[in-house]
């Protein structure tokens, strides 16, 4: 007699979902090569063609360098003469010292001390609603311009008109309990709760369910 299979209805494993995968290494160190002039210069003449709309073929032909020496430039491969340079500058109008302005750059950090957060208004303020900017980078090499603040809603108020504007936002909630909108959607919002969403939906608390309230809202948006 053949043994008793077992019940695949009840002794199959459980299916865990894969966790998404993200190409980015937070840990991931910058090799030396990075950091050189070469690697410096061939990232603003790829970033100045790119802005241009040009392809390498293109700043070829305008140049007359060709396309291998274009390519061992814009990777950081070859150190190109100052005649180079200057024959780049005037393809793409642009002064020669903007080749340089990627090396040995600055990178900006803020630390702001608790009860020294800067008090701003936005459109929509309204008393006993606070909006505490935690800090502010404006042009930097990421391209990406950062907005963190620390809301705060003490009130009820008549009316709260929704905030539209470009970039994504996060909302993290660390106290008290409102129900957000965002375009025709609602969501209840309690502590440790989270909402991520394109920002150029109407968006914005339609009920203050719990007073106090407090949120981190950080909104991300393309250098203009």
């Amino acid at each position: 007699m053949s043994p008793k299979q077992p019940d695949a209805g009840t002794d199959a494993p459980a299916i865990t979902p894969a966790k998404p995968a993200f190409n980015q290494d937070p840990h991931r160190v910058r090799e030396l090569t990075e950091r050189n002039l070469e690697s410096a210069i061939g990232r603003e003449v790829r970033a100045f063609r790119h802005q241009q709309g040009m392809t390498v073929a293109q700043l070829s032909q305008v140049t007359g360098l060709s396309i291998g020496m274009l390519s061992k430039i814009e990777n950081g491969m070859t150190s190109p003469s100052l005649t180079t340079l200057q024959i780049l500058s005037h393809a793409f109008s642009t002064p020669l010292t903007s080749f340089f302005r990627g090396y040995e750059e600055r990178r900006e950090v803020q630390h702001v001390k608790a009860g020294e957060h800067v008090e701003i208004e936005r459109r929509g303020t309204r008393a006993g609603h606070q909006y505490n900017l935690l800090g502010h980078i404006g042009s930097n090499s990421s391209g990406v311009v950062v907005e963190p603040y620390l809301i705060t809603l003490t009130e009820q108020s008549d009316t709260f008109p929704a905030f539209q504007h470009d970039g994504i936002e996060l909302l993290y909630m660390l106290e008290g309990e409102v129900t957000y909108r965002h375009g025709d959607q609602l969501f209840n919002m309690t502590p440790g709760d989270s909402l991520f969403f394109d920002a150029d939906a109407p968006h914005g608390p339609e009920v203050l369910v719990k007073l106090p309230a407090r949120y981190l809202s950080v909104i991300a948006y393309p250098q203009a």
